[in-house]
């Protein structure tokens, strides 16, 4: 009893519970967990509602976390270092060679400009040369807050849009150099020899970690093999390399982690394991820098002062001003149209990544006061907010050229006729209590093609081929290939049983497509979500990463011969989303069922808006030429995932697109809608992936096509 009186008679202080790590880290987890969905459902960008939270549980709000915790100090840095790697990993070098011109032209106009106009303020308000110089470069950089807006108008393909994105490189590398150079010269109080001969040295190092890098590393998967271990061995000593770099000439490491992912995205692309490396740093690292940022601004104290909001204020008209100049000059040379012009300026608008690194680093050095420290975060949220909602309005009406409506094959693929009498579906198969719907799923496919079906069965590798382990596997494979052939025989379908000996089952599925010359994959669903699996993958991550060819992922309730009802939500008007129609309208014919194509739109939009939306997409269609056309749903809501789940109560399947992760800009990614949906969904689900696509050599290589075709025609 003595004890209990004890433990209640002490109080509970938050500067006793803040000392103890794990008492910061546990309120750390709750935030990042919590805050991020809460801010995302009210349409904020989430990095914001992790600077608030650094706000409010800071020494300036409830004073429940501080700033110089040794434990939050070290994970911020370590997510100051991620956030500029992910943003090297995350530039679009496909956009940028598929305009080089254009976008050097528009990166030259969009940094200059602002830059100059930086350097006039800070002037104007008695900043020293290096600290005007600094601000200039945070106005110029530029981040793509607004991509996953533009992918899902599907735009991106818009020249003006290609152009601002491409020219996103030109103000990043550009705007890090001057940053270097502005540091060294109020560090080390350089002089105009010591500076230039700084820069000679930053060229020499950019060129060797951007030129030498990349070549290193495409000689060494061209020598060793490019699983997984290997590429992450390499992003890790790439990363090491340029820290190292950095250090010997004595300029910020945020340098070479932005270097360093810039090697990696050139010499990988796209793949499992890029995904993995950023999805470590956004779930915990660039989360808690964005809360550690927070912990040290003081509003509270800044807003108060009437100079302090009239800075806040020059400085965004500045920024505003000069990035509309910009544009309007790539209007002028370009021949822009004002839509084309706003959607540009609007994306070159928001102030993120490289520039919250930026100005985070020059306050650390002093080169920053507090007063334009808080003023450029000021401005940055203000253009994170402002910048998506200027792109979601304007970018609604930019036009596609007619050359990217069309659907583009792959090289690989054969001409029409030979896929039409030679259409191979391959379908692996390990679980005897859900072959039976894959094998009748691809049967229907495969009468519409008159093709063939190849079960597959994958017998895991051992290190003797006399292994016992491996013996029970084969008898077991050999059994579920007797089971497929004979339900293939009674389906009245072609069939040809394959069974592979391979060292994982990802790799054996689509080194089989490969050498069968697969026009299709269909597998089972597995669990592709959680923390285990974004870390470690799993085998329907891998393949939709590695495969040649289109992958159907079906998680089926009932037979595939009872599906009369069939729902494709598309998100965009563009050819690309048309695949799973194409899909969807093989099941129809074989099945005599109908398909209906939904497309949720804002509840704000307008009827007339409406129409001409269902008139397009119409029109769209009609270029299948389907002898039974699907009929087209518009629904206006305003959150387009319960419209979508409330729409497919009265269908048995829905078929949706593979929808990548892609990290934006801030490092913190966003929501992968197609899972979400997966999860809620209680109808059968075929989720359609596009082949990575490969570019020919003459033009980008490991790059995505965002309009390849299935070849379901």
């Amino acid at each position: 009893m003595e004890l209990i009186l004890q433990v209640l008679a002490l109080e509970p202080s938050s500067q006793v519970l803040s000392k103890e790590p794990i008492v910061p880290f546990a309120i750390l987890s709750v935030v990042i967990l919590a805050v991020p969905i809460l801010f995302e459902r009210l349409r904020i960008p989430r990095f914001i509602g992790l600077l608030t939270a650094g706000i409010v549980l800071g020494p300036h709000g409830w004073n429940l976390l501080q700033a110089d915790l040794k434990i939050i100090e070290l994970m911020s840095n370590i997510g100051l270092v991620y956030l500029m790697f992910v943003v090297g990993i995350e530039i679009d070098i496909t956009k940028f060679r598929q305009t080089k011109n254009l976008s050097l032209g528009f990166g030259s106009f969009t940094f200059a400009i602002p830059l100059f106009v930086g350097l006039v303020i800070g002037r104007f308000l008695n900043l020293e040369w290096s600290t005007a110089i600094l601000l200039g470069s945070l106005l110029a950089s530029q981040t793509l807050l607004a991509y996953p807006i533009l992918n899902r108008l599907g735009v991106v393909n818009n020249q003006a849009v290609k152009v601002a994105i491409g020219a996103n490189i030109v103000t990043d590398i550009s705007s890090l150099f001057v940053f270097a150079i502005c540091i060294a010269a109020y560090t080390h109080q350089l002089n105009i020899f010591s500076l230039l001969t700084l820069f000679g040295w930053l060229i020499i190092y950019g060129t060797t970690i951007l030129v030498g890098f990349d070549w290193a590393g495409k000689e060494f998967f061209r020598r060793s093999g490019e699983d997984e271990s290997n590429q992450l061995l390499f992003i890790l000593v790439v990363i090491l390399l340029a820290e190292v770099g950095t250090q010997i000439l004595g300029i910020q490491k945020i340098i070479g982690a932005f270097l360093a992912g810039l090697v990696v995205n050139e010499t990988l692309g796209e793949g499992a394991v890029k995904e993995k490396v950023i999805f470590v740093g956004r779930i915990l690292f660039i989360p808690i820098f964005f809360v550690h940022l927070g912990l040290i601004l003081d509003f509270p104290s800044f807003i108060q002062k009437f100079d302090n909001l009239k800075l806040v204020l020059i400085i965004s008209l500045g920024l505003i001003i000069s990035k509309f100049v910009a544009a309007f000059l790539a209007k002028i040379i370009y021949q822009y149209n004002w839509r084309e012009t706003i959607t540009m300026w609007s994306l070159s608008l928001p102030q993120v990544s490289a520039t919250v690194a930026i100005t985070f680093v020059g306050y650390q050095v002093g080169l920053l006061s507090s007063e334009v420290f808080h003023s450029v975060i000021a401005v940055m949220v203000m253009t994170s907010i402002l910048a998506p909602l200027i792109t979601s309005q304007v970018a609604v009406g930019l036009v596609i050229p007619a050359s990217k409506l069309q659907s583009q094959p792959h090289p690989g693929y054969a001409t029409a006729a030979v896929r039409e009498s030679n259409y191979r579906i391959l379908v692996p198969i390990s679980n005897p209590q859900t072959h039976q719907n894959l094998i009748e799923m691809a049967a229907l496919v495969a009468k519409h093609r008159n093709g063939k079906i190849i079960p597959l069965a994958i017998a895991t590798a051992a290190a003797h081929m006399d292994a016992p382990h491996l013996e029970i596997s084969l008898q077991r494979s050999e059994r579920l290939l007797t089971k497929a052939a004979a339900l293939s025989q009674l389906l009245e379908v072609k069939s040809e049983p394959l069974l592979r000996i391979d060292d994982a089952f990802a790799q054996g599925i689509c080194h089989a497509a490969r050498e069968q010359q697969a026009n299709l994959i269909i597998m089972g669903w597995g669990k592709r979500t959680g923390i285990r699996a974004r870390l470690f993958g799993n085998v329907i991550d891998s393949v939709l990463w590695a495969s040649h060819c289109p992958v159907a992922v079906t998680r089926l309730v009932e037979s595939p011969s009872k599906i009369q009802r069939i729902l494709v939500p598309v998100e965009n008007l563009t050819s690309p989303t048309l695949e799973p129609v194409k899909l969807a309208q093989i099941l129809a014919e074989t099945n005599q069922a109908q398909v209906t194509v939904l497309n949720v739109c804002d509840r704000r939009t307008s009827s007339s808006k409406i129409a001409a939306t269902r008139s397009h997409l119409t029109s769209i269609i009609s270029k299948l030429a389907l002898t039974n056309p699907p009929d087209i749903q518009i629904i206006a809501h305003e959150n387009a995932s319960q419209a979508i789940l409330q729409a497919a109560r009265l269908y048995d399947l829905v078929v949706l697109p593979f929808t990548r992760n892609r990290a934006i800009s801030d490092g913190l990614g966003i929501s992968d809608v197609t899972t979400q949906l997966a999860r809620q969904l209680t109808c059968s689900i075929i989720m359609l992936g596009e082949p990575q696509r490969h570019q020919i050599p003459s033009q980008s290589p490991g790059v995505v096509s965002t309009t390849a075709v299935i070849g379901y025609q």
